[in-house]
C-alpha cells in the first residue's frame, strides 16, 4: 500500500516593517510557562520485576508534547504527549520504588513533578507457569460521554492475582491491583463504540484468557448526529470460515447502506457491496480464511454513509477458526 508523502509544515514567522527597524519576529514570546503538574499518578506492580504507571493528562498554554517518568530522581522513560501509562521494567523483585512524572512542552519547559507514588515488587515466582482463571460477569456503565465504569468478578490463581490489565479492543489501556475489581476510564469520545475485555496476571507475567467482552456507546455529543456504527454484530466460526451477521446503521432519508469495509485484526480486508438492493434488515456475509484452526481473529465493520463517508466502527468481536 503506498503511503502518502511526509509533508513538513513550515513555521510561521511574521513580518512587520516599522519606522526605524525592519524585522521579522516572531508571533509570539517565548513560552517559558511549564505545564500543569500530572495528576492521578498511580503505580501497580504487575510482576516481580515490572511496575505499570499511569497518571491524567497536564495542560500547558500551548501544548504538552511529552511526559517523562523517574524512578527515584532518575528518569527512566520518556513517552509522547498522547501516552498516559507505561511499563517500567528489568526491576528488582521484593524492592520498594517511587516512581513520579513530569509534563514537558515543545519550549522544553519541564512541569512540577506530580505526586511520588511507592510501590513494592512481589516476590519472584519462577516456577509459575499457571495463569489465572479468566475473570467473569465484566459489565459497563457509562459516566456521561467521556466516561465509562468497569466492574468484575475476581479471577483465581495458584499464587495471587497481582494485577488486572483492561483491554479496549486489542490494546490494553489500564491496569489496576490484584486487589481490586473495577476500573474507571476516562477520556473517551462521545459518540463511539467501544468494546472491553479484562485479563488477570500474576507475579510470574502469566495472563488469564479474556473476560467476556463488553460494549459501551458513550452519548452523542450536544448538537451531534446520530451514531453510525453498524451494531449487533456476531462472527461464527466455521470450518475454514467466518459467517458475519448485523444490522447497518440507520442513515435518514430512507437511503440505503451498499458498502461495509471489513477490518481483521485492526487492519483493512476488503470491502463488503451489494451489487443488488442491500438488506432491510439483518446483513450476513461469510468469508474463507486459510490460516490452521486455532487462530484467532478480531473483526469489525464501518459502512459507507449516503454522503460518501464512512460512519464509525462496530463494536469488536473475537472469533476463532475451527
Amino acid at each position: 500500500m503506498r503511503r502518502p508523502p511526509h509533508l513538513a509544515a513550515a513555521p510561521v514567522v511574521v513580518c512587520a516593517a516599522a519606522l526605524l527597524l525592519g524585522a521579522c519576529t516572531a508571533a509570539a514570546d517565548q513560552d517559558t510557562e511549564p505545564p500543569s503538574a500530572p495528576t492521578g499518578v498511580t503505580a501497580q506492580a504487575g510482576s516481580a520485576t515490572s511496575v505499570h504507571v499511569m497518571w491524567q493528562p497536564s495542560s500547558d498554554n500551548t501544548e504538552v508534547v511529552a511526559y517523562e517518568v523517574f524512578q527515584g530522581g532518575r528518569k527512566v522513560k520518556s513517552l509522547p504527549a498522547g501516552r498516559t501509562m507505561t511499563d517500567i521494567d528489568r526491576l528488582t523483585p521484593s524492592t520498594a520504588y517511587r516512581f513520579t512524572v513530569r509534563a514537558r512542552d515543545a519550549a522544553g519547559n519541564l512541569s512540577a513533578p506530580g505526586a511520588a507514588i511507592p510501590v513494592t515488587t512481589p516476590a519472584p515466582t519462577p516456577d509459575d507457569r499457571i495463569a489465572p482463571g479468566r475473570p467473569t460477569a465484566l459489565r459497563v456503565t457509562a459516566d456521561g460521554s467521556r466516561a465509562a465504569t468497569l466492574r468484575w468478578r475476581a479471577a483465581t490463581d495458584d499464587r495471587a492475582v497481582t494485577a488486572y490489565d483492561v483491554y479496549q479492543e486489542d490494546s490494553r489501556i489500564h491496569s489496576v491491583a490484584g486487589t481490586g475489581t473495577t476500573a474507571r476510564l476516562t477520556g473517551l469520545r462521545p459518540g463511539t463504540v467501544y468494546t472491553f475485555t479484562v485479563r488477570a496476571r500474576d507475579a510470574a507475567e502469566n495472563s488469564s484468557p479474556d473476560s467476556n467482552a463488553v460494549d459501551l456507546t458513550t452519548a452523542p455529543a450536544p448538537g451531534a448526529g446520530p451514531v453510525t456504527a453498524p451494531t449487533g454484530l456476531k462472527a461464527t466460526a466455521l470450518k475454514g470460515g467466518i459467517r458475519l451477521t448485523w444490522i447497518p446503521p440507520r442513515t435518514g432519508g430512507g437511503a440505503p447502506v451498499r458498502e461495509h469495509q471489513l477490518y481483521l485484526d485492526g487492519k483493512f480486508a476488503t470491502t463488503i457491496v451489494w451489487g443488488t438492493a442491500p438488506p432491510a434488515g439483518t446483513a450476513t456475509y461469510t468469508f474463507t480464511v486459510t490460516d490452521p484452526p486455532g487462530t484467532r481473529y478480531s473483526v469489525k465493520l464501518r459502512a459507507r454513509l449516503p454522503d460518501g463517508t464512512w460512519g464509525d466502527f462496530s463494536a469488536q468481536r473475537t472469533v476463532v477458526v475451527r
